[in-house]
C-alpha cells in the first residue's frame, strides 16, 4: 500500500464521519420539542415517578387534573387541587390536560346513536 492510498482512505473516512454527524444532528434537531410554558389557570396532569415494587401494566402514572396557581422561575410550578391543596413541582413532570369538550348529555346521545346503528 502506498502512502497516497492511506491518505485517500483517511480522507474518505473523514468525509463519511462528517456526513454521519450532519445526518445525526438533523435527526436530533427535528425531534427537539419546544419548552413547556404554562400559564396561571392552565389545567395539567402530574407524572407520578415513584417506583413501585409491583407496578400494574395498565395503570396510568399521570394524576390530576390540577390547576396552575403560580409559575416561578427555573421551571417551578405551584399546583392547586381542591382536596390536596397547593404544592410545588418541577415543570418537567407536567403535561397539558386536554379535557373533553362534550358535556354528559351529548355523550349519552352519541352512545345511544352508536347502539342503534
Amino acid at each position: 500500500m502506498a502512502v497516497s492510498e492511506l491518505d485517500e482512505w483517511r480522507q474518505q473516512a473523514y468525509e463519511n464521519s462528517s456526513t454521519y454527524k450532519a445526518r445525526t444532528k438533523k435527526w436530533h434537531d427535528q425531534r427537539i420539542r419546544e419548552p413547556k410554558e404554562f400559564q396561571v389557570g392552565d389545567r395539567v396532569l402530574l407524572y407520578n415517578s415513584h417506583l413501585r415494587l409491583f407496578p400494574e401494566k395498565l395503570q396510568t402514572r399521570w394524576s390530576g387534573p390540577f390547576q396552575i396557581g403560580q409559575v416561578f422561575p427555573y421551571g417551578v410550578v405551584e399546583l392547586h387541587h381542591p382536596e390536596k391543596g397547593n404544592f410545588k413541582v418541577n415543570g418537567h413532570r407536567l403535561k397539558r390536560y386536554h379535557c373533553n369538550s362534550l358535556d354528559s348529555e351529548q355523550r349519552v346521545d352519541l352512545a345511544l346513536y352508536a347502539q342503534e346503528g
